[in-house]
């Protein structure tokens, strides 16, 4: 005897249609086989879309019809379309069943497929529900983009709006507080140019935002929020927005604005980490553990809130604010010039510069007199090939050559020139800047105690508990402190008129290309 599986499927949007619903298929199927003497071995119902195989009930179906290999011959539905809609799907699993010595059959459109003639006709209808399903897909997304052409907001609303129905049935969304007026914030905040995005993104949580990291990255792009619906690329469309239907949260030009931030091309300012008074170092130290940048925190004592540099990683480091901050200002000190020698500083710094200014002038003197050797060389040239001692083109090549090399050395005796000012008036300010450098560093506000960390120390500190490290520093700083070292050990009222350093250098002389003659 002949045994079958019955299939029954229907999908959620075909529920209510007449002639799929699972028990008027069950009754079709099951007269079938009763008049043609079938024994019916399992009835399978599925209620999911046939646009895949990827259904549970009929993943199911197929390794219980692997596993009990023999015991079936039929898998039996009403139509081609229950089975599926995908045509390229439909031939492969097929392909299986027949391994399997199981036949699959639609009773309302039987086929013998062992009759090559009639895979047309199996082509005509599997295809045939793709291609409606295509069909309405295509429908929905015209629809859909239509829609959003007009201004409306198509699907979920986004984080500070809601859904909404009016009584005629129109969808629309419109803001939700206080979700609303967070994002509002997170806008303007955003647009200043202060703050990092990470930054807003806790803050904004704090304030009771309720998304993650990498959904607020996501919709912080999104021009919903100043009014304006985004319409995807399409075919030869480009993308663009159009004004929407819904009420803006920030104006355009906010949004734009924070768009530029985030984009790097416009910012206000140059972006901060912001800190307290009592953490100025916060966002200048690095972990001597695990390498990770210190972040900085208050804690609530008994009477009193007390600061710490701390890392977020499992690494445990935790340094007290005042220990740390206190250090800094002794090592600051190394640095601080003393008033009463500030003069000798700058004398020192002169002397310096009039050394290198010197050596300019060795270097000035070569690179003229290189000059005079090229013009020389072009005149000699030309002088030949007057005389038929070389001929045209080897004229040009060398003069050629020698233009070329005239050019860099023009270029650099430019150079050379510039900067010839008087330098005292700015060795002056800078030296100034040194004196007293820790008690300036104390009395400065937060801002302008970040901008002399940021100026001294290029590069991250590293506290290891007991003192400041650092890779590199500003190297003019560096040299001042060198001499301090050296200078401010002598007893005042010993400093010599002149003082031999060692910064002469001898000249050199710029190598150029030559040519081939």
């Amino acid at each position: 005897m002949i045994t079958a599986d019955l299939y029954i499927r229907v999908s959620t949007d075909e529920q209510a249609d007449k002639g799929y619903s699972q028990r008027n298929q069950e009754e079709v199927l099951q007269k079938y086989c009763f008049s043609r003497d079938i024994k019916v071995r399992k009835v399978v119902f599925e209620d999911h879309s046939a646009k895949s195989f990827v259904r549970p009930a009929w993943q199911k179906l197929l390794a219980d019809l692997k596993k009990k290999r023999g015991q079936t011959n039929l898998v039996l539905f009403t139509k081609w379309d229950r089975f599926s809609r995908n045509a390229g799907d439909a031939y492969q699993l097929i392909k299986i069943l027949a391994d399997l010595g199981i036949e699959p059959q639609a009773i309302e459109q039987p086929l013998d497929i062992s009759i090559p003639e009639n895979k047309m006709m199996l082509a005509f209808y599997l295809a045939a529900p793709e291609v409606e399903n295509d069909r309405r897909a295509l429908n929905t997304f015209h629809g859909m983009r239509r829609a959003r052409k007009e201004g409306r907001w198509m699907g979920p609303a986004p984080i500070g709006y809601t859904n909404k129905v009016t009584e005629d049935g129109r969808k629309y969304i419109c803001p939700i507080e206080p979700q609303a007026s967070i994002m509002k914030w997170v806008y303007e905040e955003l647009s200043t140019g202060k703050w990092f995005i990470d930054q807003i993104w806790k803050a904004a949580s704090d304030k009771g935002l309720k998304t993650g990291r990498k959904n607020f990255w996501q919709i912080i792009r999104n021009p919903i929020y100043c009014g304006r619906i985004p319409i995807a690329k399409y075919k030869d469309e480009e993308a663009h927005t159009v004004i929407g239907q819904h009420k803006a949260i920030v104006s355009e030009r906010i949004f734009y604005k924070a768009m530029d931030v985030l984009n790097g091309r416009n910012k206000p300012r140059k972006t901060t980490i912001s800190s307290p008074d009592a953490l100025p170092l916060r966002g200048f130290l690095v972990c001597p553990k695990c390498g990770y940048m210190l972040s900085g925190s208050a804690s609530k004592g008994y009477s009193k809130h007390y600061h710490y540099y701390h890392c977020f990683s499992k690494c445990g480091v935790r340094y007290n604010a005042d220990k740390v901050n206190k250090l800094f200002v002794e090592e600051l000190k190394k640095y601080t010039i003393d008033p009463l020698l500030h003069e000798a500083y700058v004398m020192i710094l002169k002397q310096v510069y009039q050394a290198f200014a010197s050596e300019d002038n060795n270097e000035l003197s070569n690179v003229k007199k290189q000059l005079d050797e090229f013009n020389i060389r072009i005149s000699k040239a030309r002088d030949k090939m007057l005389n038929d001692v070389i001929l045209d083109f080897e004229y040009r090549k060398i003069k050629s050559d020698c233009e070329r090399n005239i050019l860099i050395l023009e270029n650099r005796l430019i150079d050379l020139s510039r900067g010839r000012e008087n330098i005292g008036e700015l060795i002056g300010k800078a030296t100034g800047l040194l004196k007293n450098l820790h008690e300036t560093y104390i009395e400065a506000d937060s801002e302008g105690k970040r901008r002399l960390i940021s100026s001294i120390y290029p590069q991250k500190l590293t506290f290891d508990g007991t003192q400041h490290r650092t890779v590199r520093m500003n190297e003019a700083v560096r040299v001042l402190g060198t001499l301090k070292a050296v200078f401010e050990g002598k007893k005042k009222g010993q400093i010599k008129e002149k003082f031999d350093l060692p910064t002469m250098v001898a000249g050199s002389r710029i190598e150029l290309p030559t040519s081939g003659l």
